[in-house]
């Protein structure tokens, strides 16, 4: 499996801003009230970083601390258990950078004109943004904690 690249990242956050922007400033321009940005969307973003590296942390310390045994051999990983951590942190990386373009674009809309109300949707969506930065460095981090490291009998092409 291909790992969750950089630039494919930053272009679906990139694309779900500006699509995200359009609907919402059509949608309120109609008249229409904004959709509720409640900061449990603030808290559920963050739960979701925990749960990722979590899921994470058995892989960083196979790589990191896996003792040997007398043939020289590591401790071996459920194949499996790592197959699904690395597909979970890919999809946390681009699911954060989807989500990070739907609250920058609520962020966006309210921004001409920051009253009352509007000020603390505005700073919760700016929150609820860098929570969803961190879910996509986290899908990163843990996608990098997921690389086999390669054995020590094979040779690099030369």
């Amino acid at each position: 499996m291909k790992g969750a690249r950089i630039g494919t990242t930053l272009l679906i956050g990139l694309a779900s801003t500006a699509v995200c922007w359009v609907l919402l400033d059509t949608w309120t321009g109609q008249g229409h009230a904004a959709p509720p940005l409640p900061w449990t969307a603030v808290f559920g973003t963050v739960a979701l970083v925990l749960v990722v590296i979590a899921a994470g942390l058995p892989m960083r310390r196979w790589q990191r601390t896996a003792p040997a045994d007398r043939s020289g051999v590591r401790r071996p990983i459920d194949p499996l258990v790592a197959a699904r951590t690395a597909v979970l942190a890919k999809a946390a990386a681009y699911g954060g950078a989807l989500i990070l373009g739907w609250y920058l674009s609520q962020g966006l809309v309210l921004l001409p004109d920051l009253l009352g109300d509007r000020l603390t949707r505005f700073v919760v969506a700016l929150v609820a943004a860098v929570a969803a930065a961190a879910l996509s460095v986290a899908g990163f981090v843990v996608q990098r904690w997921c690389r086999v490291p390669p054995d020590d009998d094979e040779k690099p092409d030369s």
